[in-house]
């Protein structure tokens, strides 16, 4: 190994990424051709190496192939030249020794997962507590997602990603422990920002609930929770933990408010932005915007229509092709948003069904309504009509479940 060569630095926390010195190598837009699972996998392992056997059945093995052996060749050599390519100096950079495949380069090559990793065990031989925490929040400040998040699906990268998660999530749990009985809050804020956007569903948000609780800025710790909220019904549609509803709690036992301060509450009750069209909501206020419809309606007599448009594969089966449900999802979003009443509410109850209420009106008005939607929805692609079904029914008929659609906690539907 010559130590006149730059380091070779290799990045598999979060997507593959590696520099040559200050260079950044290029080794084209996809991450998972052969040559690249077979890189990965060489560099990962690093001077252990591979055995030849493990090689084809990590590289091969869901394959039928007449000579994996050959393949295997074909790959090595086809790895050898991107390397090159990439901009490294020319090298063999694999090495064969008793059927083991091992990564030789000529410079020094550094992992960061390997740093991390590290970092970590020598923080718990560390006997000073303060030093322990600092060289954990580098370790965290390292750490950029699941390991090799382009490979996720092989199994080593998910047994491994497992085990790295959760060397970041005790580190972590404990430098906020650490932190929040020293008073600094601020920073375990900082600090849990990145978890919360890798791990949304983790509730590292409520460590977060808790620094603003700490520090009485009550106002923050609602929006805190009021985001995770929407987040796990919209995307899960589950109710915040025992944990998120104790912190409700407490902040709204210490929101008082006085007179004086009746604007502020006004503002913070008004939209955030003027929005045309019907307005959206999130499953749970939609729940509460149907109830409190259901008992205005038992007063004045006037009727109201809950509208289910769900999308299908064309022939009334779920959509099971993720990406097309996700354009064709926004798209009928817009529909709805465009095509309905500004008084009018919706939600988006799964990926593929969205609820309406329509007030003042009656079923064959709802027949127009679903027309004038399908046809916004269909502008551009004619053919994504036939993806499109819809139910209605008269709230009345929903509260005495005499529908197809259900509205309550004895159903799928809700």
């Amino acid at each position: 190994m010559s130590e006149n060569l730059p380091v070779l630095k290799v990045y598999v926390l979060g997507s593959f990424t590696a520099t040559y010195g200050d260079k950044p190598l290029s080794f084209g837009k996809n991450n998972q051709t052969k040559a690249m699972k077979l890189l990965q996998f060489l560099l990962y392992n690093g001077g252990t190496g591979i055995a030849r056997e493990k090689l084809l059945e990590e590289l091969y093995g869901r394959e039928e192939l007449a000579d994996v052996a050959n393949n295997l060749r074909v790959t090595v050599h086809r790895l050898k030249k991107m390397l090159t390519d990439a901009g490294l100096p020319p090298y063999d950079y694999i090495k064969i020794k008793k059927g083991v495949y091992q990564w030789d380069s000529p410079m020094e090559t550094r992992i960061d997962a390997k740093v991390f990793e590290n970092i970590i065990q020598d923080a718990y031989n560390e006997t000073d507590e303060e030093q322990k925490i600092v060289m954990l929040k580098k370790a965290c400040h390292m750490y950029n997602g699941d390991l090799l998040s382009d490979l996720s699906g092989e199994d080593w990268v998910i047994l491994e990603g497992i085990r790295y998660k959760n060397l970041y999530t005790e580190s972590l749990k404990e430098i906020c422990q650490w932190q929040m009985a020293h008073g600094e809050y601020e920073e375990t804020i900082r600090l849990c920002t990145p978890a919360c956007l890798m791990y949304p569903f983790d509730e590292w948000q409520a460590v977060r609930i808790q620094c603003y609780i700490a520090m009485k800025r009550y106002k923050e710790a609602m929006q805190e929770y009021e985001d995770t909220s929407r987040l796990f019904f919209e995307e899960l549609g589950i109710s915040p933990s025992d944990k998120l509803l104790e912190q409700f709690e407490v902040m709204s036992s210490n929101m008082n408010y006085n007179p004086q301060e009746i604007k502020q509450i006004k503002e913070r009750l008004k939209e955030d932005d003027e929005q045309l069209g019907a307005f959206y909501c999130s499953l749970p206020s939609f729940r509460d915007s149907y109830r409190l419809v259901s008992r205005i309606l038992e007063r004045n007599g006037q009727s109201a229509f809950l509208m289910l448009c769900s999308i299908t594969n064309g022939k009334g089966q779920p959509m099971e092709n993720e990406s097309k449900l996700k354009t064709l999802s926004d798209e009928l979003y817009n529909a709805i948003q465009h095509c309905l009443r500004k008084g009018d509410s919706f939600t988006r109850y799964s990926p593929s069904q969205f609820l309406s209420i329509l007030v003042g009106t009656d079923k064959e008005s709802c027949q127009v309504v679903f027309d004038r939607i399908i046809r916004y929805f269909s502008r551009e692609h004619k053919s994504w009509a036939q993806y499109l079904e819809f139910y209605v029914s008269s709230v009345v008929e929903v509260e005495q479940e005499a529908s197809q659609i259900r509205f309550d906690n004895k159903d799928n539907l809700w």
